[in-house]
Parts: C-alpha cells; sequence; structure tokens
C-alpha cells in the first residue's frame, strides 16, 4: 500500500457549511466588539483595528478557508484500506489499512445535520490515533460506515 493523495472529495455542500461556521465566528466577534465599544469608551483607533480584525477573520474565514478546505479534503476506501487527506496549515495523508479498524463512527452536529452532511471516524490500532473524514453528505457517510463494517468483519486481521 501506497501513501497517495485519495480520490474521492467530501460534499460541495462542505464548503457552504464551513462558510458558516466562518460567519458565526465573525458575529461572535462582531457582537463581542460592540459590547465592549458600549461598555467601554474605546479610543477611534482601538475601534478601527478591531473592524479590520473582524474584517480579516470574516473574509478568511467565509471566503478563502472553505474554498482551501474543499481542495484539500479528500478521502477513499478501497478493500484494503481507508485513505484521508485533512488539513489547511499542515496537510495530514493518512491510510489505515482495513485490517487494522477497530471501530467506525458517524457524527452529525447541528450544522451538519442542517447541510445533510456528516463525519465519519475510523479509530484503529494505531498510536497515530483516529482517521476523520469531514463533510460527506449524510447518505454516502452511512454506506461507508455499513461497507466498512462489513470489509472490516470479513477481514481476517485483528485490528491489534
Amino acid at each position: 500500500m501506497d501513501l497517495r493523495p485519495p480520490a474521492e472529495l467530501v460534499s460541495s455542500r462542505a464548503r457552504t457549511m464551513w462558510a458558516v461556521q466562518g460567519g458565526i465566528v465573525s458575529a461572535v466577534l462582531l457582537i463581542a466588539g460592540a459590547v465592549t465599544w458600549f461598555l467601554t469608551s474605546p479610543s477611534t483607533g482601538w475601534i478601527l483595528l478591531g473592524i479590520a480584525v473582524i474584517a480579516v477573520v470574516f473574509v478568511v474565514g467565509v471566503l478563502i478557508t472553505p474554498v482551501l478546505r474543499y481542495r484539500i479534503h479528500r478521502w477513499e476506501m478501497t478493500d484494503d484500506a481507508v485513505f484521508t487527506q485533512r488539513g489547511l496549515l499542515t496537510i495530514e495523508q493518512r491510510i489505515a489499512p482495513i485490517s487494522r479498524v477497530q471501530t467506525v463512527d458517524t457524527e452529525r452536529g447541528v450544522l451538519e445535520r442542517l447541510f445533510r452532511l456528516s463525519s465519519v471516524t475510523v479509530t484503529t490500532a494505531s498510536a497515530k490515533g483516529e482517521l476523520r473524514i469531514e463533510g460527506l453528505d449524510a447518505e454516502l457517510a452511512d454506506r461507508i460506515v455499513h461497507d466498512l463494517t462489513v470489509v472490516t468483519a470479513a477481514s481476517e486481521g485483528d485490528a491489534t
């Protein structure tokens, strides 16, 4: 098995969900800034700096990061292994042989449910820990969990 970039992209709806997450962070900063402004009397310089920080967080979190994450985050499942690639500043590629898979979990947070997305976590017998695939279509995630469960149950490995 060679470590290689996985072939499958996550759902295109993940970009929108990640943009909404960035917007939420920007909104929290905006509210915190407004509360601070009302409770204190900051100078104009501090107000302008705060606006600039919120603008940068908004542009990065809503416009840039979702596009980059979508291009980087990939996954693939074969009869022999699960491949993942994720990250932003540091890109991590991982491969887990099917014989090492111990558990397969699905997670759906509030935003993921809103966008009909899901995350799949594959826990292995590795000291490095789990492989996580975020931004999958919910139906596809369920199918991956089912298929991995069937394949690992049929595997002759002992996942240790």
